[in-house]
């Protein structure tokens, strides 16, 4: 069967890998001369199933008054007129409620899960290096208070299968010595030792060779136009190229997925977080963290990358709108040289800015559509490294017709 898949991140690449290995024709697009170039590049580095909770908790809320007018806030909207943002901000805080959080929740942990196992085996059958820390991720806290919650949403995730466990700060410091600096500050945290990190756009470039290999065509540099349909059908790609054709589609465009449907008449209310992060090399590689870690004061994560650390964080609704902001690009790097002083080169810090693409629930959306022959894969919000390899598994199982080891149910569009 000849398929299209549409964008060449960690989502669209991982379901061309898998496709192709299945004997598919598969011919990737992007508009980008190289995999990995967007949100994909230079993300927080976490493959984190412990960071399964949404947004959309009933937390949020209450911070998101806290953070009103402060240009560095961990969560900014700019108020403008956005229909898009707008009703995509509504939805959110109606799945802010407390049952309808956890379930959503639950949702994205049971994909979080087989994507980890999934990478598992993609790493032990193709010896990709990708300055991988297979050390955990620990989620380091500041009050009691947040301690205690967070504990209560590890325990309720561990009859899903995700181990945890909860330390006071001694034993923080004790996982990541470098914490050591920043002790007095800390509560405690939430170890989850079957995490790890690394390098997102290091794995997804060696990943696109791979699937190559196994008879996937790249087409890069090749901006999407627009789907042709036809009835029940769509029946091509317009590109600036050309039309290109296939038996079957996935649209795996993150942010850029909603505006693409949509002139199709799918609906989805997967709107653009930009998220800022900053790659700094190491001055003092003793004094810098090995395990990756999530301050939740700060919302940000830390993870190391061979000689450098990649600090990430905040989230910023500002439509589509790429460019970086100086302020809170510094505002990340700043939460970092606080959590972790004299360890790097702050002075050679390189900022970067992507837009994730969120769902409302933070539940991406996987599966079929009203056009046949149109599958879709996106809206994976900030968890696309955690979730990508099993997403791409998933859907390729779905076009050969097997059952996902994952139940897809609450997954797809028809939920909104």
């Amino acid at each position: 069967m000849k398929v299209i898949v549409l964008g060449a991140g960690i989502i669209g690449v991982s379901t061309a890998y898998f496709l192709a290995r299945a004997g598919h024709r598969v011919t990737v697009i992007d508009r980008q001369p190289a995999p990995a170039l967007e949100t994909s590049f230079a993300n927080g580095g976490q493959i984190s199933a412990s960071h399964a909770e949404p947004w959309s908790n009933p937390a949020t809320p209450w911070k998101l008054l806290s953070w009103l007018g402060r240009k560095d806030a961990p969560l900014w909207f700019r108020l403008h007129w956005d229909p898009e943002m707008w009703g995509f901000f509504f939805r959110f805080l109606a799945a802010c409620r407390g049952s309808t959080s956890r379930a959503n929740a639950e949702k994205a942990l049971r994909l979080a899960l087989h994507s980890r196992s999934v990478l598992a085996s993609v790493r032990q059958a193709t010896g990709i290096a990708f300055d991988a820390e297979d050390r955990g991720i620990l989620h380091v806290y500041r009050s009691q208070r947040a301690l205690d919650r967070a504990a209560m949403i590890a325990e309720r995730f561990h009859a899903f299968g995700l181990e945890t466990e909860a330390l006071n700060a001694d034993a923080c410091v004790g996982i990541e010595p470098a914490l050591g600096a920043s002790r007095d500050t800390l509560a405690g945290g939430i170890y989850s030792p079957a995490d790890l990190s690394g390098d997102a756009h290091v794995f997804t470039q060696a990943l696109a060779v791979k699937a190559a290999e196994a008879g996937a065509e790249f087409r890069l540099d090749t901006k999407i136009l627009g789907l042709a349909h036809m009835g029940d059908r769509v029946t091509g790609v317009m590109t600036h190229r050309g039309m290109v054709t296939a038996d079957r589609y996935v649209c795996a465009l993150g942010s850029h997925s909603a505006p693409l449907l949509a002139a199709i008449g799918i609906k989805i209310p997967v709107y653009p977080a930009k998220g800022y992060s900053a790659t700094v090399p190491l001055a003092a590689p003793d004094r810098a963290p090995v395990v990756s870690i999530t301050d939740d004061d700060a919302k940000i994560v830390v993870s190391r990358l061979g000689d450098r650390l990649r600090i990430a964080g905040t989230a910023e609704f500002n439509g589509y709108d790429e460019t970086i902001n100086e302020t809170r690009a510094r505002a990340v790097l700043t939460a970092g040289e606080r959590l972790f002083p004299g360890c790097m080169d702050g002075a050679s810090a390189e900022f970067w800015a992507g837009l994730r693409p969120l769902t409302p629930d933070g539940v991406p959306v996987i599966g079929p559509t009203r056009l046949r022959n149109l599958i879709l894969n996106t809206g994976h919000g900030t968890l696309g490294w955690t979730m990508g390899v099993g997403s791409g598994q998933v859907v390729a199982d779905l076009i050969d017709g097997r059952k996902p080891e994952v139940d897809l149910a609450g997954f797809g569009a028809d939920r909104f």
